[in-house]
Order: C-alpha cells, then sequence, then structure tokens
C-alpha cells in the first residue's frame, strides 16, 4: 500500500526549484487590470467626504470605486454580514479599505491609492481588552459560561487558593505568499476566480452575491497556496470579490495582491487573550476547583470570533480532569483588525492558560510542574471514563503513556537535576526546563461543516484523476490524498493525479481548517475509489465466475480467479463493456453533535495528542533567550505519511514557540499597527531553531474510524511551543523567590520584566 509510507510532498521538486505556480505566478491574459484600497488612516470615526481627484488622475488610472459604486452587496464577511467590501459612513480600524482603484499596473494603483483624501470626523476609538471592557464593547450580550461541577463551593472547601493572571498576545500568519487573486471574465456575466484561499466554495459565495448571480455563474480555483494557516480562510474574499465588481464594470480581467504591508495592515491577526483564574488545590497538586474567566479581542468585525472563542473554551482543560470548573468567556469589539482564523483557532489561548495555571500551583507548591500534570490527567483509556467540562467522554486518553515515554527518551529527570546544578554555579545566564502536553479535540464545531466530496476518473489506460474539496497550503494533503486513492486501487503512485481544488467539479466544499484536510477528504476520496474499485470487480467477477471481494488490486495487478491483468487492462475492459468510470464520493462525520448555547455535547470525534520537552537559557542582564533543546513526542495516529507528519509538527512547534516568544504585535496610541513589515515583525528564523531537535512519532492506531485510523496533524503541534515559553518561566523562576509572571509574547524585554519580579522582595 502507498499509505503510510514517509513519501515527499508531491510538488517539492517545483517548491526548490522555483517552479510551482502561485497565483501571482500565473500569466495574466492581455489588458489585465490591477486593483488596490484606499485604507482609513483613523481608527474609529464618521466618513465624511473622499476627494479623490487625484487619485482618479493618477498615471494609468482606470477606474476608482467607493461604497455607492458597488452593484449589488458591500459585504466579504464570513459570518455576519457586518464586514463591507468599503466602509460606507464610518471607519472602525487604521488600514480599513475605503475606496478601489483600478490601474493598468500594480504599482500604478497602489501608489494612487495613495493620494486619496478622507475627511474622517474621529470618535473615542477602543483599543484594549480594558477599553472594551469600560465600554461595554462586545459581540454577545454577556459573557458565555461553560461549567462542570460546583468550582464556587469548591473553591471556598479548597486546601489551598491562587489567583493570577496571563497576557497571550496575538500572531500575524506570515504566509510566505500573500492574499491574491485573478478573476477572468466569462460568458453572460460568469467569472472564473484564480484565488489563494483554504476557502473556495466560500470565496464562490461572496463573489455571486457581489455581482448579482447565482453561485453557479462563478467558478474558483485553487491549485495551491504559499502558506495559510487560518489567514486564508476568510481574508481572501475581499481580493475576490473587488476583482470580480471590477471585471464586471470593465469587462477585462482583474488581479489584486497586496503588498507586504498592505496584507499586514488591513487583514486579521490571532485573536489576543486575558485569561485570569482562580484555583483551588491540595497539597499533591491535585486542582479540585477552577475559575477561569477568558477576554477575547475580536476586533472591528465578528468575522470568526465566536468559534474561536468557543474552542478557546473547549481546551481549558487540556489534558485535566477538573471536576469543578467553571469557564467564562468575553466577546470584545475593538478597533483593531478583525482578528481571524488561525491555526489551533482559539485552542492555543485556551490550553495555554490552563498550563500557566498548572504551572503557577507546582510554583506554590516547591513540585516539579510535570509531577503536577500528572496527578491531574485524565483517567487511562481502559479506566474510568471521564468527561470534559462541556459533557464529552474522554475515551482514548493516552497522554500518561505518550508524556511517561518522552520523560525517558528526552531522559527529563536528568537533565531538570543538570539544570538545577547549573542554576546554582551561574548567576547570570539561567536554564530552564518545561514537559508540555497537548489534547486537541478534531472536528469543526459547526458540526454542518464536518462533511466532504470528491471527484475520480479512471480513464481508459489505467490513470486516475481525481479532484476533493480541500486545499493545498504546503502541508502536503494532495500527497496523502493521492496516496489512499493509490492505495484503493493497488497502483503506483504516479498512476495519481490530483488537479487544482474547483468549485466547478466538488461543490458546497468546507474550509481546509479546522485540522480536517485528511479526515474528511481522504473519506471522501475512498468513498470514490471504493466505488469504482467495486464496479470493475463486479465486471471481473462475472467474466471469470467468482465472488467480486475474490478480486484483488495489488501492485498494479488485478487477479481475479486464475486471471491475472494489469490495472490498466481491466481499466480498459471495464470502459470497453460500457460501465462508469467516474464516481463522486462523500463523507460526514459520525458520532458528534453540539450545543453551544449549553456548552454541550460531543463536538469532537476524537482527541490528537502530543507533548514537548523544551531547554531554554536566558541572559538575567538584558533578557535574550535561546531555545537549546526541544524533545517531541506526537500522536498522529496510524500516519498516513510519517515524512510529512513530521515536517508538520516541526513547523507546528517552531510557529508556536514564535508566537509565544518572538513575534509581537504592537500599535500606536492612534491604532496604526506599526510592526508591519518583517523589519519590524520577528517571526522564528533557522537560528530560533533549537540546536537540539528530536521529533518522534507516537506508534499507535486512531481508536476511531478514521481514513486508515490516522489522525489529522495540521494544529495540534502548534501546541507543543507552549514548552518553549513555561521552560523561560522555569529558568526566570530561578532568579528570585516570586512567582515569574511571565507573559506572552515572551520577548527579550518581557523576559527582563519578569526576572525583575522573580527577583523583587
Amino acid at each position: 500500500m502507498s499509505v503510510a509510507k514517509p513519501l515527499p510532498h508531491d510538488a517539492a521538486h517545483l517548491h526548490v526549484t522555483g517552479a510551482a505556480r502561485y497565483v501571482d505566478d500565473i500569466p495574466t491574459p492581455a489588458g489585465t487590470l490591477h486593483l488596490a484600497f484606499g485604507m482609513s488612516t483613523a481608527a474609529c470615526g464618521t466618513l465624511n467626504n473622499m476627494d479623490l481627484d487625484a487619485v482618479r488622475a493618477a498615471p494609468g488610472v482606470v477606474a476608482v470605486l467607493t461604497a455607492p459604486d458597488l452593484p449589488f452587496d458591500n459585504d466579504v464577511s464570513p459570518s455576519a454580514h457586518d464586514e463591507p467590501l468599503l466602509a460606507t459612513d464610518a471607519v472602525h480600524y487604521v488600514g480599513q479599505p475605503v475606496f478601489l482603484v483600478i490601474a493598468e499596473t500594480h504599482l500604478q494603483a497602489r501608489f494612487a491609492a495613495r493620494l486619496g483624501k478622507i475627511d474622517i470626523t474621529e470618535t473615542k476609538p477602543v483599543f484594549t481588552i480594558e477599553d472594551a471592557l469600560a465600554a461595554n464593547a462586545r459581540f454577545e450580550d454577556g459573557p458565555r459560561i461553560y461549567a462542570q461541577g460546583d468550582a464556587a463551593s469548591a473553591l471556598d472547601a479548597a486546601e489551598n487558593t491562587l489567583s493570577g493572571s496571563l497576557d497571550i498576545g496575538g500572531q500575524e500568519h506570515f504566509y510566505l505568499e500573500g492574499q491574491a487573486a485573478l478573476v477572468q471574465p466569462g460568458e453572460n456575466g460568469d467569472m472564473h476566480v484564480i484565488s489563494s484561499t483554504q476557502h473556495p466554495t466560500e470565496i464562490q459565495h461572496k463573489v455571486a452575491e457581489a455581482i448579482g448571480q447565482p453561485m453557479h455563474a462563478v467558478r474558483v480555483e485553487t491549485r495551491r497556496m504559499g502558506g495559510g494557516f487560518g489567514g486564508k480562510e476568510s481574508q481572501g474574499n475581499a481580493l475576490a470579490v473587488a476583482c470580480a465588481v471590477a471585471v464586471r464594470l470593465t469587462g477585462q480581467p482583474c488581479k489584486m495582491r497586496y503588498d507586504r504591508d498592505d496584507d499586514m495592515i488591513i487583514t486579521g491577526k490571532r485573536h489576543d487573550f486575558r485569561i485570569d483564574y482562580d484555583i483551588g488545590f491540595d497539597e499533591e497538586g491535585h486542582i479540585t476547583a477552577l475559575d477561569v474567566r477568558q477576554y477575547t479581542r475580536c476586533g472591528w468585525a465578528l468575522d470568526l470570533s465566536l468559534p474561536v472563542a468557543d474552542r478557546a473554551m473547549l481546551h481549558a482543560d487540556n489534558g485535566y480532569w477538573l471536576p469543578n470548573i467553571r469557564i467564562e468567556s468575553h466577546r470584545l469589539r475593538t478597533n483593531t483588525q478583525s482578528a481571524t482564523a488561525f491555526r489551533g483557532f482559539g485552542g492555543p489561548q485556551g490550553m495555554l492558560g490552563m498550563e500557566r495555571i498548572v504551572d503557577h500551583v507546582a510554583a506554590e507548591l516547591g513540585l516539579d510542574p510535570l509531577v503536577v500534570r500528572q496527578r491531574n490527567f485524565y483517567a487511562s483509556s481502559g479506566q474510568e471514563i471521564q468527561t470534559t467540562p462541556y459533557g464529552q467522554p474522554v475515551e482514548d486518553f493516552i497522554l500518561d503513556d505518550l508524556v511517561a515515554q518522552l520523560a525517558k527518551t528526552s531522559d527529563y529527570d536528568a537533565r531538570r537535576a543538570a539544570v538545577a546544578e547549573w542554576n546554582a554555579a551561574n548567576p547570570v545566564l539561567k536554564k530552564g526546563i518545561a514537559l508540555t502536553p497537548v489534547k486537541f479535540g478534531i472536528s469543526f464545531t459547526l458540526t454542518h461543516l464536518n462533511q466532504a466530496g470528491a471527484l475520480v476518473h479512471v480513464y481508459s489506460d489505467g490513470s486516475i484523476h481525481l479532484n476533493h474539496g480541500g486545499t493545498e497550503m504546503g502541508q502536503g494533503l494532495f500527497q496523502k490524498i493521492a496516496q489512499v486513492a493509490a492505495s484503493r486501487f493497488g497502483v503506483a503512485l504516479d498512476a495519481i493525479k490530483i488537479t487544482a481544488t474547483d468549485t466547478a467539479k466538488v461543490p458546497n466544499t468546507s474550509a481546509t481548517a479546522a485540522s480536517s484536510g485528511s479526515d474528511l477528504n481522504g473519506m471522501a476520496v475512498k468513498a470514490a475509489c471504493d466505488t469504482l474499485r467495486d464496479r470493475m470487480a463486479e465486471h471481473l467477477a462475472q467474466l471469470h465466475q467468482c465472488h467480486p471481494d475474490a478480486v484483488v488490486f495489488a501492485e498494479g495487478r488485478v487477479q481475479a480467479g486464475e486471471a491475472d491483468y494489469s490495472f490498466a487492462e481491466v481499466a480498459a475492459m471495464a470502459h470497453q463493456a460500457r460501465i462508469s468510470l467516474s464516481a463522486t464520493g462523500f463523507y460526514k462525520t459520525p458520532d458528534i453533535q453540539w450545543d453551544r448555547i449549553k456548552g454541550h455535547g460531543r463536538p469532537f470525534f476524537y482527541f490528537a495528542y502530543g507533548a514537548a520537552v523544551t531547554e531554554v537559557v536566558v541572559d538575567t542582564l538584558t533578557g535574550e533567550n535561546r531555545i537549546l533543546r526541544a524533545d517531541v513526542l506526537h500522536d498522529a495516529g496510524a500516519s498516513l505519511n510519517p515524512a510529512l507528519d513530521i515536517g508538520q509538527v516541526e513547523g507546528g512547534y517552531v510557529q508556536g514557540a514564535g508566537w509565544l516568544t518572538t513575534e509581537e504585535l504592537v500599535w500606536d496610541d492612534a491604532g496604526r499597527l506599526r510592526t508591519h513589515a518583517p523589519s519590524t515583525y520577528k517571526i522564528p528564523a533557522c537560528g530560533d531553531r533549537p540546536d537540539i531537535f528530536n521529533v518522534s512519532l507516537w506508534d499507535g492506531e486512531n481508536r476511531a474510524d478514521t481514513i486508515y485510523k490516522s489522525k489529522a496533524v495540521g494544529e495540534p503541534p502548534l501546541m507543543l511551543g507552549i514548552s518553549a515559553l513555561l521552560a523561560l518561566s522555569d529558568a526566570v523562576s530561578a532568579c528570585g523567590p516570586n512567582y515569574p509572571d511571565l507573559h506572552a509574547p515572551a520577548t527579550a524585554e518581557s523576559v527582563l520584566a519578569s526576572v525583575h519580579k522573580a527577583q523583587d522582595a
């Protein structure tokens, strides 16, 4: 079988040679026009007037559009119809698109967009969580609450109590390929949209609304993205809609791409959080009560903030059995970019809060944090079944065994002793070490999104062409799906071709998000392939008087009784017998049901697990720090492709560590994003990787009935990076008697401030 083999990414040779084609690489038709947005320079205010004469007179400008010029729906929101493509009577953040320039070249459009004079009567903006709470600026009337047991009574009865607060910064997606779209006109008002998007069907829907056409008039195609990380789930809507409106106006192809500055200024980020907590615990470190308040800074429009905040609540337990817990979530409106989907989708923020809580308890008791973690784990698989705070039974728990194995293979105990010895002997450079676990739920929490379709053709020469609803963003989804198809037909991988995701081939797709790409599309492709294989087997069984189950497809051959054929011969025979060699496949995730208002149900099909040990060193005079070593053991079930999965784990760890250490978003007092370029926003580079980086996959199958018993591996590895932050906290704790109170991101400045807190008497 092709599955479970560590095969390279299907486009690896194209990536390294520069031959992989992205939206901006596609040769454009003659007469293609280029677009750019004119943006608000105020964070909040009334839009009075715009003087765009200089824009219209600029070289190469063909047209300039404002909101009243839009022909139909002025909206690019993925959820609440609250995000106009172009501002109408008010502006809500610095960088909000206000007018649209259509010009002959990209540079002409971008230059002209800077010439607009926008008259805005500014009003007092809301920037911070504290501002929003004071103004009662919310997206829901009040906080949402999930609970289990009686946290208040348990806190009153607890042997020990602690309170604390953790600030968690946002994160820029920093995909290598920026947002881009190309739209070409068709007959009778039809549009062909080529978009760098994780959600082609949403692009199709929003474009159809914007040009007043049914969805069948809009075809959306996505071959690949140069990274997405959630930032292309909804943020590509504006570019595709703008291009479609411009095509309708001019009759010419139109293209739009953001330069990096514009991309960072316009688009949403990971949600920042503040998490306040009160903990009750005994002398052994068992947590008996927990009251958590999550404050989510959502930005100016709703976007996907409600499900993001929900998922943060759903991961407030991480891997711990909490019999008495209350989780309160506030979804706050601010005059900043509308925060959006980002790898983990709220789960990392909720999980980090829980890990900080366990760390705080351990520090208070003078215990190894790993011991406290292990004492609070859910019951192991096969023991008493315990439930999450939202009522889902935890039936597949493996963290106790996984963490024990990682602690052994990473030599955790000896290294922790060595760190303590080092710190006793070195007054300036302090080391820290932390082992943190991950338990991440897999499924969309909006239940109807848990579905996928596929289209598979077998040609008469035995070659196979397939499409599915997932999108390729560098994660290797196409290769995994090709391996599934090759395994179902028993052919070599080079017999399979997957072409661009296309709404004209597979309709009504869900976003490639929620770590669901392989789970959903793999099962849909399996269903289509099995339909075709069974038709071929039935034909051979009739010819050779055997049962269809006795027909074997393997190694490019097909055996039926005593007969032996090549797969190509069987395909030709089926074609000549007038048997359909085209089939669709469909899959919907079973056994899930969720009531987000009650906060109760089974939102996840299963959990993915993992753990990481990180060792760091901190210069206590400057706050400068480095990751020295990371050891990771991650649960990918029965991996479809171990090489790709290990790559995802490595990348996820580094991205998660970057979020919590170097990546700092800074807005000034006027609401302008000051970290809007690589010169001011620090993503991890090659030198930021651990010098020693050991990554292994847990040896075990998924208990749930997934594609070949594999597990999702897109989002869960990001949360392995939490160990980097807590290792830094551990290092700082060696500086003095006080709990370090280290917040995220733990930049050098933040670490130095934490050192001083630890040292203060």
